[in-house]
């Protein structure tokens, strides 16, 4: 009789008629090994190693939402101290943002997972500590590139660590880990509330000695990804992934690392150098190249387009990639869209983010980003469902974050205003949970670096029109926002077009 975890594999394992449309552009004896490694990880389990690996990953998608949140908190007081044109820092970030996922995640490929994993973390860090001392705005908005450059590897390279070192019984745990950007954001405005609406200025008299808030509060997140940084290095001993070193044709060391995860753990595998050596000998049967010529293959190919022609080498393929490119790139746009325009157009109807105070205005703040935290959580429980999947989860999340934006535009009141924040903050986090999971399980091993580096460049490329936007259009006019609503219902009919549905697929 089959046992439990025996099972769990089996519906882990695509039908063939999945592996025909999705894994056909996959190298045949990677494919096999994978398969191996994933039985592997699947019957050491769930452990110590992989809980250690969901915390440090989570430390990257903390930062990433914490440094977003700590720009947008400080807008106001820069602007008070140096009477610059705000949008110019977050058009700074966005620009680092997209720098940052370009290269890491394409790095990632190129030299394996744990150079940029290491270092992302310590560039947002020292630069961010750098950021609160800067004399001037145009320092600040340098050092704001510079530390979003780090802050943009975070999702590619993190999330394809986390899909390569979990069981595929838990790949679910890549939609709940955005509760760490919940918690990024949750953190950041509760500091930003002590620091920022206690220590400010009031305009029109406002210097550098009255207006400390914004400088501690950046020190104080300076400071905390330091502190991430150091227990990523010192503290938890993280291997290189072992999918990653079989794309590489390293397999003696993939091996090695199964053993010392299970070992970790407190378990022991079986996996040895010989069963994927196995894998080799058989494909050679069928006139495929060895693992060797392969594997020169793979590592020359920063030298051509080889991590990125599997992602449209069929059809199918290409239609999954390219949708899933304009789904980020769209929600890249809409949301930089209506946080730039929405504060402006409200407060000429009346809606005002609080009372007018600096205290209330981010009070309101930590309350909209608290209501966020279940929202990982319960994405998880979603995407595992049968009825809804990943590509349910997404098409009415997106669909109902739109709608929550156009009506946002109704609020005559503080309290109205909140509200429907809240609401709409709790269903946007749902959507980018479904596209942090979803987004990797689509993508093979030794081109899923590539394969983030692309969407996550779509989504920050359009983010950095948003601010050019606000630097030129009318920020009174209705239109921005109601194109943001529309932009995300238009997500949700995208999503439906998706050709491949993941759950219950063992990433490759």
């Amino acid at each position: 009789m089959m046992n439990a975890e025996n099972a769990t594999k089996e519906k882990q394992e695509p039908s063939a008629a999945h592996l025909e449309t999705m894994d056909h552009a996959v190298d045949p004896i990677y494919q096999a090994k994978a398969r191996i490694l994933n039985n592997a990880l699947q019957d050491i389990g769930m452990g110590r190693y992989q809980w250690a690996v969901f915390v440090v990953t989570g430390f990257g998608w903390l930062s990433d939402y914490l440094w977003q949140v700590v720009v947008a908190l400080i807008l106001v007081p820069v602007i008070n101290e140096f009477h610059a044109q705000g949008p110019f820092l977050k058009l700074s970030q966005n620009i680092g943002l997209l720098v940052g996922a370009a290269f890491w995640g394409a790095s990632a490929d190129v030299w394996g997972r744990r150079l940029a994993f290491n270092l992302t973390l310590l560039i947002i860090g020292i630069f961010g500590l750098a950021a609160g001392a800067s004399p001037n705005f145009v320092t600040l908005c340098a050092l704001t590139a510079t530390l979003s450059v780090g802050a943009g590897g975070n999702f590619p390279v993190a999330s394809s660590i986390l899909i390569e070192t979990v069981p595929p019984s838990h790949q679910y745990l890549l939609t709940v880990i955005s509760i760490w950007a919940a918690v990024g954001d949750l953190s950041a405005s509760l500091v930003a509330l002590a620091l920022i609406g206690n220590y400010s200025c009031t305009p029109p008299e406002c210097s550098r000695a009255s207006n400390q808030g914004w400088r501690y509060f950046v020190y104080t997140m300076g400071g905390l990804t330091v502190l991430f940084w150091a227990i990523r290095f010192f503290v938890f001993d993280m291997h290189e992934s072992p999918k990653y070193l079989i794309g590489t044709g390293r397999d003696e060391e993939a091996v090695a690392a199964i053993h010392k995860i299970a070992e970790y753990n407190g378990k022991t595998s079986n996996l040895s150098v010989e069963d994927l050596n196995a894998q080799d000998r058989t494909e050679r049967e069928h006139d495929i190249d060895s693992t060797t010529v392969a594997a020169v293959g793979r590592n020359l190919s920063v030298l051509n387009s080889d991590h990125l022609r599997p992602l449209f080498a069929t059809r199918k393929l290409a239609r999954s990639t390219g949708l899933l490119n304009l789904i980020w790139a769209i929600v890249g746009l809409a949301f930089p869209l209506y946080n730039s325009f929405v504060p402006y157009y409200l407060s000429t109807r009346g809606a005002t983010f609080g009372d007018g105070s600096t205290y209330i205005t981010y009070r309101n703040t930590a309350i909209i980003y608290a209501t966020s935290v279940p929202a990982g959580p319960l994405t998880g429980y979603l995407v595992e469902s049968p009825l809804l999947g990943r590509r349910g989860t997404l098409a009415i999340s997106a669909a109902l974050a739109g709608v929550l934006i156009l009506l946002s535009t109704t609020s005559r009141s503080s309290a109205a205003l909140l509200g429907w924040n809240c609401a709409f903050e709790f269903t946007a986090l749902v959507m980018y949970s479904v596209l942090y999971g979803l987004s990797p399980e689509l993508f093979p091993t030794k081109d899923r670096g590539t394969g983030n580096a692309l969407v996550a460049s779509a989504h920050r490329g359009l983010g950095v029109i948003s601010p050019i936007i606000a630097l030129y259009a009318d920020l009174t006019t209705s239109v921005p926002i109601f194109i943001a609503g529309a932009l995300l219902v238009v997500v949700g009919l995208l999503a439906l077009l998706l050709p491949f549905e993941s759950r219950g697929r063992a990433a490759l």
